[in-house]
């Protein structure tokens, strides 16, 4: 009852801040409309104020564990409009969070989540009985319970025994910590590399938390309310606009400030939507990309032709975000949703680098004298600045930091296409690792230059009552890991397309009363020039397929008048194997008042698949020899469904507006 009480205090004083905030938003604008001369207003102001409560429960993680209790968001919303006059408009969206899953489901996600941990020495029983005193022969050690090495300054065996022991324990204690992927694999168990990970707020534990662009230093006030940073999230939208009357048939549309700019005709899939960088921190990839866009201040400007002798219209549109460089925000480890599981690998690797750690199942036994070919590998205590993550370069605001993009829209003369032409130059919102060292597992973090040209088009097929969206793209500059490269990333050229048909179908059994829109999408990518080898223990090079499909398939049906919607949406990665299901109904009580269920469960393969070179058989003389494990690349085969996988969730929501 304590817990829930404090969790009551807590959501009454963040809820009635945030409706001060926006009140005084909302209150402000109407001031200043008042306060303008008369001629000046063409309109009044039209603000709307939303409340939103979020509420997901998950099962059992790889571990067993019940997780419970993976969201309770409550979310303030104001959308503010009004016409300025002499032809400018105003829009402002602004939006204030609270999470109370930090406070009530503490011991998962707040300041008492995780604790002592075992971690894996597989090789201590495989040579019980000839160990020195000193070296483990149990399966697991705890935390500062491997075997201590040191740089030896030697190429071919960069790390050799040294003076125990090699960290500090009591600045990276066997507290407050999980291993390395152990809530999606077993990697840790059955002989792979891991190592701890904090997963406590950044107020209660420092350890690991490096500022990614926005995320990986959050305390829990700000994982409880993220829109109130320095960089103000909470103002969702806030740009004026207006159209130019040209003369002869033609226009020109400016808007300036903070928003969101949408490339591209189909959904889940950013092949051209790429301006605005994504919160996965939110939900994942479960809500509307609406919702999870991170919007950045910046001009468009599109320039409106009207018909041509071959089009019936045409507009050539260009984008300057002019905004600090934003990535993607992949989340925090110990935060509910980390996509691909990457926030848990960067927090570890900026631990390992900054306090020094133990690395589970890394030196092989035959290290130890043991014959070739067996089996089993030691963990070892490795000192700071040796293993994971130095610096993470994020690109200063600069004139040649900014991106531009480019956007010709056309219609043909018939009106039965409509397409598009796209180039944009920008920072890749993803980052990259560099080795700081030949073939060795310490990195910096960039984030490098990318420039995409692509295309679009969406038609009709009236004979099979179906619409056609497509989009296609080609970057030059993504960078991909690379065991085969001394610096373990390599720069390649990817394609990447989807195709998308939209068709209502009589499907008689789900509604026998109304078609049931189904929407299917393929997306596709390819990576050229890659890189792929057979090393003395296994496949080396990019980690990532050299052909990549992903299918979705959604069913959308209106029932009750139009006042219940049900929804399925299935996702499947062919590559990884994994099948995402996710079932939803939302219930439109009255014109103010909408109720939502759902779930997204997931499954796929034998995890075994996801199996890729660790770099536990690196070296700087001879490269990878290519030892397997789940751990840390296998999150890039299994992808986002993949690694979600002990992920299922259930959930209800309601939204009202006041």
């Amino acid at each position: 009852m304590m817990r829930y009480r404090v969790w009551n205090i807590a959501v009454a004083r963040r809820s009635m801040a945030l409706r001060a905030a926006l009140s005084i938003v909302a209150t402000g604008m109407l001031g200043y409309a008042s306060a303008e001369p008369v001629a000046d207003v063409t309109s009044p102001w039209q603000v709307d104020l939303y409340y939103e409560n979020a509420t997901h429960f998950r099962g059992e993680d790889a571990t067993g564990d019940n997780v419970g209790l993976s969201k309770f968001r409550n979310t303030l919303k104001a959308d503010a409009r009004k016409s300025l006059g002499d032809g400018w408009n105003f829009r402002g969206i602004f939006r204030g969070t609270f999470d109370g899953v930090y406070r009530l489901n503490d011991t998962k996600y707040g300041n008492k989540a995780g604790g002592p941990i075992q971690l894996g020495n597989s090789g201590g029983p495989v040579l019980a009985g000839s160990l020195p005193p000193f070296i483990s022969s149990n399966a697991f050690v705890p935390m500062s319970g491997g075997i201590p090495v040191a740089p030896t300054g030697n190429p071919a065996a960069p790390l050799g025994p040294g003076p125990g022991p090699a960290f500090n324990a009591a600045n990276n204690p066997n507290a407050g910590l999980r291993a390395l992927g152990d809530r999606w694999n077993k990697g840790n168990q059955q002989g792979g590399f891991a190592f701890g990970v904090p997963v406590r707020p950044c107020d209660t534990d420092a350890r690991g938390c490096r500022d990614f662009g926005g995320y990986g230093d959050q305390t829990r006030s700000n994982l409880e309310s993220p829109e109130f940073n320095d960089r103000l999230d909470f103002i969702r939208e806030l740009y004026a606009d207006k159209t130019f009357d040209m003369g002869d048939g033609k226009q020109f549309f400016l808007r300036v400030g903070k928003q969101q700019v949408v490339w591209g005709r189909t959904d889940l899939f950013r092949v051209l939507d790429v301006i605005n960088p994504v919160d996965y921190s939110r939900n994942s990839i479960y809500d509307e990309f609406e919702d999870i866009r991170i919007p950045m201040w910046m001009v468009q400007g599109n320039y409106r032709m009207g018909a041509g002798t071959s089009l019936s219209e045409r507009n050539l549109q260009v984008v300057w975000n002019f905004d600090k460089f934003r990535p993607h925000n992949f989340g925090q480890c110990g935060t509910p949703n980390s996509p691909l599981d990457a926030s848990c690998f960067f927090r570890g690797m900026a631990n390992l680098w900054d306090n020094g750690g133990t690395v589970a199942n890394i030196l092989p036994a035959t290290a130890l004298g043991a014959p070739p070919g067996t089996p089993g590998a030691f963990a070892v205590d490795v000192p700071s600045g040796v293993l994971g993550f130095r610096n993470v370069n994020l690109p200063q605001w600069k004139l040649n930091n900014t991106q531009l993009g480019i956007k010709f829209d056309g219609v043909s003369r018939d009106g039965g296409i409509a397409f598009s032409l796209n180039a944009l130059t920008y920072r890749s919102q993803a980052p990259s690792l560099h080795a700081i060292r030949p073939y060795t597992v310490a990195f910096d973090v960039v984030y490098p230059r990318v420039n995409l040209f692509g295309g679009s088009a969406d038609f009709s097929l009236e004979s099979l009552n179906t619409t056609v969206r497509l989009e296609g793209a080609v970057t030059n500059g993504e960078e991909f890991i690379n065991t085969n490269k001394p610096g373990l990333f390599s720069r390649n050229q990817v394609f990447r397309s989807v195709i998308g048909l939209d068709r209502p179908t009589s499907i008689p059994f789900l509604n026998p009363q109304r078609t049931v829109t189904v929407s299917a999408q393929l997306f596709y990518q390819h990576i050229f020039d890659h890189e792929r080898t057979q090393g003395l223990l296994g496949t080396t090079g990019v980690v990532d397929a050299k052909n990549s499909y992903t299918g979705t398939i959604a069913l959308r049906s209106q029932y009750m008048q139009d006042t219940l919607n049900a929804t399925l949406i299935v996702a499947h990665d062919f590559n990884a194997r994994a099948t995402a299901f996710l079932p939803s109904i939302e219930w439109l009580a009255t014109d103010r008042l909408r109720f939502k269920a759902g779930a997204n469960i997931k499954t796929s393969s034998d995890q075994k698949r996801y199996d890729f070179d660790d770099c536990r058989s690196c070296a700087p003389a001879t490269g990878s020899l290519g030892l397997q494990g789940i751990e840390p690349l296998g999150r890039f085969k299994a992808g986002i469904m993949g690694t979600a996988v002990k992920e299922d969730e259930v959930f209800v929501s309601l939204t009202y507006k006041l």
